[in-house]
């Protein structure tokens, strides 16, 4: 029997924002020796259809800093401990907002869930304000 031997049929580019999917019907002859056969009528009047599917992922050139910045002002506006008169694009968790150490890593672990990213704690520790956390998370390519 001949063997078929096709590429891939499905595939998965970097996830984003947008998907289509494109389909190809891939027809096979029987083998030879079936469609000489007198008592194989089928395999000489068909063939068989193999439909493929293909997914593409694409985004949409990345976050933008304005983005970023808005969603992360909406993350620290909704914790409880914070006075959101105070919350603007260069605010400091600590000084200008009064967050705790406590507080700041839970604030960072909400911009993690919101972004689908997991932050080392090593850099983690290092955000101590919105613009740090802006500079983070677009510096990151697998955020969105």
């Amino acid at each position: 029997m001949n063997k078929f031997s096709s590429k891939t049929l499905f595939r998965l580019k970097p996830a984003g924002f947008s998907i289509f999917h494109q389909q190809k019907k891939i027809f096979i002859k029987p083998p030879l020796a079936l469609l000489s056969s007198p008592n194989n009528t089928y395999f000489s009047k068909a063939r068989a259809i193999i439909t493929s599917q293909q997914r593409y992922y694409s985004a949409e050139g990345g976050l933008s800093r304005q983005n970023i910045e808005s969603r992360i002002i909406d993350i620290v506006k909704a914790f409880d401990k914070v006075d959101e008169s105070k919350v603007n694009s260069d605010a400091r968790f600590a000084d200008d907002l009064g967050l705790d150490s406590l507080d700041t890593v839970e604030v960072v672990m909400n911009i993690e869930e919101d972004f689908s990213i997991e932050i080392p704690d090593k850099e983690a520790d290092e955000i101590r304000s919105i613009k740090d956390a802006v500079d983070y998370i677009a510096k990151r390519e697998d955020a969105h």
